[in-house]
């Protein structure tokens, strides 16, 4: 792989343009490269052909040097390099007096008159505004983690000094000249006496709060001194999960709680501290990978740089850049070695490969079963699917009108539900795997942890294509449309088979043990009850981006009250419900339908009180404004007339022209006019422009499939159920459209402002007030 590639492939993709610009920097020394050949071939450059010595020459010279020893010894540095030999010159430019702003590097070419002189100038300007860019980013980054490890020092003086005080609350002051295993007990000042020796083993066995000095060296210094415990006077301890109830004492109460010295409270500060130190371990170790990399870029551009122009210009300029900020500090590796020490230190017991374990990232091994069953699922799918097709035309099942009609309103419906989620199952893996392939980092931007375990587009796929055989296999044995003559009434072992389906389903779904990915099930499961109870939650990504698929998936929740309805209340021996004429189905019809937007308009109230973001005023009125549509076009489908039929036209087209705009506009970043991309945004992911207006399009169009309903279109060989289930299909393609452009735009959005790592809530909050 050429070293461009590899470059941009190991690049973080929130400080992409934080990176020294390879490609451009390559493209000018292809001008000057260009420039030369045009040169040579119109014999303006004579010394061309002087400039590379024959290799042949070059090594026959060598035969005649003289012989310089084996022995090892230190030899004088080269003489220094005569002024007519230098080609740069590079100074160190210090910024203005009393000006907060960082000094500059620049390049002076002192070769300006050569032939192709003016185009090297332009690389020199560009690879100095390249390495100050870098530079400026690196010693802002650094900064920003300096003070992020001083508050996590203050957090872990809080955290020993919890420790002390919830394991031993009587402990007191250690002898000054007591001793444990030959090592000498630093004692820490104002605090009380210990009980006994064995108690103060005890202590050092399960914390290091006490440092330990060998006391065989005569050069004994204190290493770190023990936090005093009047440290805890200081602070204020937040380690709650959000729940709904701790939500509503927030409201009316204190947002941090006094401590209360439980070990339930210290096992869950231990917890969240742990967690912010591995998160800060990796922002270290990003940032060291940062600044390795655009060493090595500029190693390697200096170097072709020597290699097009046949100069010695790399040597003068790495100088500078080993020695400059970005080469010669060693700030972030001291951190990262503290960081690491703490973590063995005080969460892994003294053991360093528990501690490393927990701080090394774990990288998903893509697994070669995992496509093996893939195949074998699909295999099993696409034969299932055959023997539907047989089963049918070989027992005439659609010459029947009566049964065919009483399967399409009573078995059909049952199935689609299987349907609509393997449609978005296989659509959301497509998504998964456009991210990845655009280097869209959607992990972070879920806040999803991946793992060993974690799912990727292929275990998406395997999910689906299981239950795709499950699902083709109950249909299969549910097309029995045999009855008894006498009672009229079909097996009832095969008219259970659509229940016992969703019974495995959620019993999978809700699986306690580590099987069929939990870690993904769970975290689905969470969301899921966050959109249940808001505004209850704080409102994060994963949780409105849920909930915006789930107001695609009405239909399916309309579903499963049906199952209610068909196994409850209907005679499903004999295929038969009256669900259409019961009044209470109507009403749950509509209340199913709206509960999803409903959640949706909870949580925009709740960011825009939380946040101040008046756009999310806007946006919970376009949610209001489609639960207007969908009640009206379900009351419509019931009731039918003109009144209801012109109301439910209205409605659905206001809020289908607000909701395209803000798909494009607000959700997509798109339609801009001033951007450099005429009518899209500054920056896209996709070289092919016209992706995006074909998006945009066909958002729009399937935007009005609603239309269907108030039209009552319908086509001769579709049944009126498969329309419906037709258009929702439809409208999940859409969801799927939108989530790639929305995520894309969330990932530019961070790039812009270089997030690439989330905060992890601190469980500890020093009180300014009584520190004083």
């Amino acid at each position: 792989m050429k070293f461009g590639k590899e470059f941009s492939s190991q690049m973080v993709p929130e400080w992409q343009a934080a990176y020294m610009d390879y490609n451009q920097l390559k493209t000018l020394l292809k001008n000057v490269l260009n420039l030369q050949r045009r040169n040579d071939v119109s014999g303006s450059n004579p010394m061309s052909q002087s400039r590379k010595p024959s290799k042949k020459l070059k090594r026959k010279l060598t035969l005649y040097r003289a012989f310089s020893g084996l022995s090892v010894s230190r030899r004088k540095s080269s003489s220094p390099r005569k002024m007519e030999d230098e080609v740069i010159v590079v100074t160190e430019v210090p910024p203005p007096a009393n000006s907060d702003s960082d000094g500059f590097y620049q390049t002076t070419f002192l070769m300006t008159m050569a032939d192709t002189g003016e185009v090297e100038l332009v690389f020199f300007r560009k690879l100095d505004e390249e390495f100050n860019k870098v530079l400026k980013f690196y010693k802002d980054k650094v900064s920003e983690v300096k003070a992020e490890a001083e508050e996590l020092s203050k957090q872990m003086d809080a955290l020993i000094a919890l420790r002390i005080k919830v394991e031993f609350p009587m402990m007191g002051e250690f002898r000054t000249n007591s001793s444990i295993n030959g090592k000498k007990i630093v004692p820490s000042q104002d605090q009380p006496e210990a009980p006994s020796s064995n108690e103060t083993g005890e202590v050092m066995s399960h914390m290091d709060a006490i440092q330990e000095v060998e006391t065989g060296n005569d050069d004994e210094e204190e290493i770190s001194k023990r936090p005093p415990l009047q440290v805890l006077n200081q602070v204020r301890i937040n380690v709650d999960p959000e729940t709904p109830i701790s939500t509503l004492k927030n409201v009316f109460g204190s947002l941090m709680p006094d401590l209360s010295f439980s070990k339930n409270e210290l096992k869950k500060a231990e917890g969240r501290l742990k967690q912010a130190f591995v998160q800060f371990h990796q922002k270290l170790r990003l940032l060291k990978s940062y600044s390795f990399l655009n060493l090595l870029a500029f190693s390697k551009i200096m170097k072709k740089y020597d290699k097009v122009t046949s100069r010695n210009a790399s040597k003068s300029f790495m100088e500078m850049v080993e020695n400059s900020y970005l080469g010669n500090s060693d700030e972030i590796t001291k951190l990262t070695e503290r960081v690491e020490s703490t973590i063995i230190k005080h969460f892994s017991n003294g053991n360093r490969s528990e501690g490393m374990k927990v701080l090394r990232p774990q990288t998903k091994k893509e697994k070669h079963s995992v496509t093996f069953f893939l195949g074998l699922l699909c295999g099993c799918s696409i034969a299932l699917v055959a023997a539907i097709i047989v089963s049918i035309y070989a027992r005439n099942l659609l010459e029947n009108e009566k049964g065919r009609n009483q399967y399409m309103e009573n078995i059909f419906p049952l199935y689609s539900l299987f349907g609509f989620l393997v449609l978005h199952m296989i659509l959301l893996s497509g998504n998964i795997y456009l991210w990845r392939r655009f280097r869209v980092n959607y992990p972070f931007i879920f806040g999803y942890k991946e793992g060993k375990r974690s799912m990727g587009y292929r275990e998406l796929l395997l999910v689906a294509s299981g239950l795709t055989v499950l699902t083709l296999a109950a249909v299969l044995s549910n097309l029995d449309m045999e009855m008894d003559p006498r009672s009229e009434s079909y097996r009832a072992l095969t008219e259970l088979v659509p229940l016992g389906l969703v019974t495995v389903v959620l019993l999978i779904l809700f699986c306690p043990f580590n099987i069929i990915y939990r870690q993904s099930r769970y975290f689905l499961i969470q969301s899921a009850w966050h959109c249940l109870c808001a505004p209850l939650y704080k409102v994060t990504l994963p949780d409105f981006f849920l909930a915006d698929q789930l107001t695609s998936q009405v239909q399916a929740f309309r579903c499963l009250e049906f199952y209610a309805c068909y196994y409850g209340w209907g005679d499903f021996k004999k295929r038969s419900n009256t669900c259409q004429d019961s009044e209470i189905y109507k009403i749950f019809y509509v209340i199913i339908a709206v509960v999803p937007y409903w959640s949706r308009v909870l949580q925009c109230l709740r960011r825009l009180f939380e946040e101040g973001d008046y756009h999310q005023f806007f946006n919970a009125l376009k949610y209001a404004s489609t639960i207007v549509a969908v009640v009206l076009r379900t009351i419509y489908s019931f009731r039918r007339g003109a009144t209801w039929r012109i109301m439910a036209a209205a409605s659905s087209g206001v809020t289908t022209v607000y909701s395209t705009y803000w798909d494009i506009v607000m959700d997509w970043g798109l339609l801009n006019r001033t951007s450099k991309n005429p009518w899209l945004r500054d920056k896209l992911l996709v070289a092919n422009k016209n992706v995006y207006f074909i998006a945009m399009v066909v958002n729009i169009l399937l935007r009005l499939v609603w239309m269907q309903l108030i039209l009552d279109f319908q086509a001769p060989f579709l049944h009126r159920k498969a329309m419906i289930a037709l258009v929702a299909c439809l409208e999940i393609l859409r969801r799927c459209i939108w989530n790639f452009f929305r995520l894309e735009n969330e990932h530019l959005n961070n790039v812009g402002k270089y997030r690439a790592f989330k905060s992890v809530p601190l469980p500890f909050y020093y009180d300014e007030d009584k520190s004083m």
